[in-house]
């Protein structure tokens, strides 16, 4: 299978920079996967899974929200954060569940409530890669 250059930024580190043969990640409308010599685009990313495949095996991690541009020279993610499933925290990923779930209850502004379901959302998504991990 043809390779190419992934790299994952994000505002703390480089998260991932090699050769792949495909990357996948979660878009509003959907889940999108890029092979080699995909067309170039840009889109956005969502919080949930980024999937790198490499030497015939898919690696997961937990991404929170950002864009994906596809180049010529390769792809390049960037987005808030992002975890390999060993550095997830899953009493941290809990607790942060638990703290949205009970702020989406409050009356809050419009902001509010959007950053609240954007923190659940990145909360459950570590949960849930944290979970099937172990397993």
């Amino acid at each position: 299978m043809k390779l190419f250059n992934l790299k994952i930024l994000t505002p703390e580190r480089v998260f991932f920079d090699g050769e792949v043969e495909a990357v996948s990640a979660d878009a509003p409308d959907g889940n999108v996967t890029i092979l080699a010599d995909h067309v170039p685009f840009i889109m956005p990313v969502v919080v949930g899974d980024i999937k790198i495949k490499k030497d015939g095996k898919w690696n997961e991690s937990v991404n929170s929200e950002g864009f994906l541009e596809v180049r010529l020279d390769g792809v390049l993610i960037f987005v808030q954060s992002c975890l390999h499933p060993e550095e997830i925290d899953l009493s941290r990923a809990e607790a942060s569940r638990r703290l949205e779930l009970e702020r989406l209850r409050q009356k809050q502004s419009m902001s509010e409530y959007k950053s609240s379901q954007i923190a659940l959302a990145r909360a459950v998504a570590r949960l849930n890669l944290a979970k099937k991990s172990l397993n």
